[in-house]
């Protein structure tokens, strides 16, 4: 039976630039390839005054960021499917980049049939 894992992560004390959008979307889509994943799709949404969400819907499921710059937060979930797809080398570019000084993850593994 097919397994697809997801993972969420809270990053806090992010170094990096939370509210712009072309840096947000070339670390998904670098962490996405990273983790040989299909990008299908970009979405950008801007909140006033500040925070982005950026959406990628990729062949093997989406993954998302939701920021808040100005408490240095961001909410990370990157769900995979496909035989050797792992959300943990979406994060490692995605922390690499964003550097949170502190962070917390969960993995939810889910198997359909």
């Amino acid at each position: 039976m097919p397994k697809i894992k997801e993972l969420l992560v809270d990053m806090y004390n992010c170094e990096g630039n939370l509210n712009d959008e072309e840096y947000l979307c070339g670390v998904l889509e670098a962490a996405a390839k990273h983790a040989g994943a299909k990008i299908l799709q970009k979405i950008v949404h801007r909140f006033s005054p500040v925070g982005r969400s950026v959406i990628l819907i990729l062949a093997e499921t989406h993954i998302s960021i939701h920021t808040w710059p100005e408490y240095k937060y961001a909410a990370l979930d990157i769900f995979l499917c496909g035989e050797g797809k792992n959300p943990e080398d979406a994060w490692i570019i995605v922390k690499n980049s964003l550097k949170p000084r502190r962070f917390k993850t969960k993995m939810i593994e889910r198997i359909i049939g």
